[in-house]
């Protein structure tokens, strides 16, 4: 297998010449040969207007095969891109294009009709997807290499480009790669320096241990593609086995979702648990708690067959090839993850982040333990700052060829999360089995300190309390000693069984003596509160923690 990702890129583009490689959803297809041509194009941009290896290129669009393309142009060149979310407000847009010294940016024009050109630092002009007009510019080079592309295209190649003129530099390991600023649950962003040995480990251990898919296997492509689960493991990972990537590119409901999964009918899916949970709590559990089936669970043999058939119907919703669910960034529903097991559901549940670029374990679905997040990939070594890390929780630190450089512009943070032995803080805690299953506990910096010293994890908290009658979300907090629930109740459901919302808070409150039965007598909660719009979130779909206190 290569050492390089530009060469893995390159591979799959030539043995993918004449055959749809990248497509929008109900969209147009590209060819690897349409993806390489577009790739030189803006090779031949870059270089006409002065951009060198190392320099910065932004890029903020949403998902698409033209923000791919980009991508890839940028990073095949050796610059160091730096995609950031379209979801950010313009006024952040503005501020981490100029902090992140990007020389160009590409960029669709909804987003840029609300920035101000004045603050988006040095940069060259922006670069309008998919039309690859300018959209502003300050370099008479830069307009006229957009104005003549095609024909600075067929002057370097008078006869016809082909699979030899694919051939891309192979980039050192410790070469920066791209910066990407997290979107974060603290409301800090921090541009996280990864490397392409950084990208091209996670995409290698993908190649390796993800063995089912094959070239031609569809790959529908949901999460943002500016945060590394979705760059990595929806778009360059099977873009390197050969998969035919579809962007979904729009709001990801239910309806679009299922309309999706039945056109690409994927092999893998790749997601946060949120949409698992929604499709089990609100089409599933339903069914199996009325009285007759109830009944009809408790006699085994027949248990047998109601599962075996909840489960085809579940790989059928997911277009009924699936071979694969692997759930990350966010902590799975404790109910839905034992349903999910009962019925032999192909899931698993992994852990990264982005200073990982982003995997720091993953295990097999038939493998995989309970409750754990599986075992640290190929390449990562790990300590917990524990005396017991079998029984006592610490926090994960984490060593290895995934591991960050650092924080852009940042030597203050670097230093704080990377010591000088090259071990990173994770900021997560865990236990790690005798196996070398993890089992994450809660956030360090969200740990609360109960009244009688006792460590308490509002995440721990939170799994409990989402499973219980007319809970959605939430959050668990820490009042000066009292240990609040701010809960966002699941209307819908409550509207359905005829509940007014008064009625349906009342039901949410009464949940409270319940739920401190099952917890210890230190983490016991004081009082609900009810939080009455639902929490805002990350684009991962991790709940803005800082916003609520």
């Amino acid at each position: 297998m290569t050492q390089y990702l530009t060469t893995a890129i390159a591979d799959s583009l030539r043995a993918n010449w004449h055959t749809p490689i990248l497509s929008d959803f109900q969209g147009a297809s590209l060819t690897g040969s349409d993806v390489a041509e577009r790739i030189e194009k803006i090779h031949i941009i870059l270089k006409e207007t002065g951009i060198t290896p190392g320099d910065k290129i932004a890029l903020c669009a949403r998902n698409s095969s033209s923000w791919a393309t980009a991508f890839l142009g940028a990073l095949t060149y050796g610059a160091v891109v730096v995609p950031l979310l379209h979801e950010f407000h313009p006024e952040n847009v503005e501020y981490l294009v100029s902090h992140s010294e990007a020389r160009l940016l590409f960029t669709e024009k909804s987003i840029f009709d609300q920035l101000d050109e004045t603050r988006l630092g040095d940069v060259l002009g922006a670069v309008l997807i998919p039309e690859m007009t300018v959209a502003f510019s300050r370099s008479k080079a830069l307009t006229t290499a957009i104005e003549q592309t095609d024909a600075l295209f067929a002057k370097k190649y008078p006869d016809g480009f082909t699979q030899k003129d694919v051939d891309y530099p192979q980039m050192p390991l410790d070469r920066l790669a791209l910066i990407n600023y997290t979107s974060g649950s603290t409301g800090n962003s921090k541009g996280v320096m990864l490397s392409y040995g950084n990208l091209w480990s996670n995409v290698s251990f993908g190649l390796k241990k993800i063995d089912f898919l094959h070239k031609g296997d569809g790959m529908l492509s949901m999460l943002p593609l500016a945060h590394m689960y979705g760059l990595v493991f929806e778009f360059l990972f099977p873009l390197c086995k050969g998969c035919h990537i579809t962007f979904l590119g729009r709001v990801p409901s239910p309806k679009v979702v299922l309309s999706a999964f039945s056109q690409v009918r994927p092999k893998l899916v790749i997601t946060v648990p949120l949409v698992i949970e929604k499709i089990v709590k609100g089409n599933v559990f339903p069914k199996l708690r009325k009285p007759l089936m109830k009944f009809l669970l408790a006699i085994p043999g027949v248990r047998d067959i109601i599962y075996a058939k909840v489960r085809k119907q579940l790989l059928a919703a997911f277009g009924g090839q699936l071979r694969q669910l692997i759930l990350g960034g966010a902590a799975v529903s404790s109910e839905v993850e034992e349903f999910l097991r009962k019925i032999r559901f192909p899931f698993t549940v992994g852990y990264g982040m982005t200073e990982c670029a982003p995997l720091v374990t993953y295990e097999w679905w038939e493998t995989q333990r309970p409750h754990s997040c599986g075992r640290l990939v190929d390449g990562m070594n790990a300590r917990v700052a524990s005396t017991d890390p079998t029984r006592i929780p610490g926090v994960l630190h984490v060593k290895g060829a995934n591991v960050m450089q650092g924080y852009y512009k940042n030597p203050k943070a670097t230093a704080e999360a990377i010591d000088k032995d090259g071990w990173l803080d994770t900021g997560d805690i865990c236990t790690i089995d005798k196996d070398g299953y993890v089992y994450l506990r809660g956030r360090d910096k969200n740990m609360i300190l109960s009244s009688s010293g006792q460590n308490v994890y509002p995440e721990e908290i939170e799994i409990k309390l989402n499973n219980l009658p007319l809970v959605a979300e939430s959050v668990v907090v820490d009042r000066d000693g009292r240990i609040v629930a701010l809960v966002h109740p699941d209307y819908d459901s409550g509207r359905k069984l005829g509940m007014t919302e008064e009625t349906i808070e009342k039901r949410v409150k009464e949940n409270l003596p319940e739920l401190n039965r099952q917890l210890p007598a230190y983490s016991r909660v004081n009082s609900i509160e009810i939080q009455k719009e639902a929490f805002e979130k990350t684009p991962k779909q991790s709940i803005r923690r800082f916003l609520y206190k």
